[in-house]
């Protein structure tokens, strides 16, 4: 079988719907799960499009991987919620219990008082 040059590989993917672009201006390509993030330096990056859909291929040259740290949990614990006592006095009244129990309910929900009524009401049944 022939080796095929560059300019006969291009004609043939053309040929067959494939557009392929290399993307020279790419410095750094991160990927993040949901407990890390591969970031990848100076890739070599080529994008595809094939009947519509386009694929990036990736070649590395160097990977690091790094943690993700939740902000959102952080956020929360430093600051605990401030329920309005009116939320609470409501709460107290549409489930007919104590100021400290509807207080504690809220906060157990988060300040979402539908909830915090529900789950008042549904205790005592």
């Amino acid at each position: 079988m022939r080796r095929l040059s560059q300019r006969e590989i291009k004609r043939m993917m053309s040929r067959l719907g494939v557009n392929a672009k290399e993307m020279s201006e790419v410095k750094e390509a991160v990927l993040r799960t949901e407990t890390k993030e591969i970031v990848i330096q100076n890739p070599t990056v080529t994008s595809l499009e094939i009947q519509g859909q386009l694929i990036f291929q990736i070649v590395a040259d160097s990977i690091e991987e790094r943690e993700i740290q939740k902000e959102e949990k952080i956020v929360s614990e430093a600051k605990p919620q401030e329920i309005p006592e009116e939320d609470i006095l409501l709460v107290a009244q549409q489930a007919n219990v104590s100021f400290e129990e509807a207080k504690k309910a809220l906060e157990e929900t988060n300040g979402d008082l539908a909830q915090a009524i529900l789950m008042l009401t549904s205790r005592k049944g």
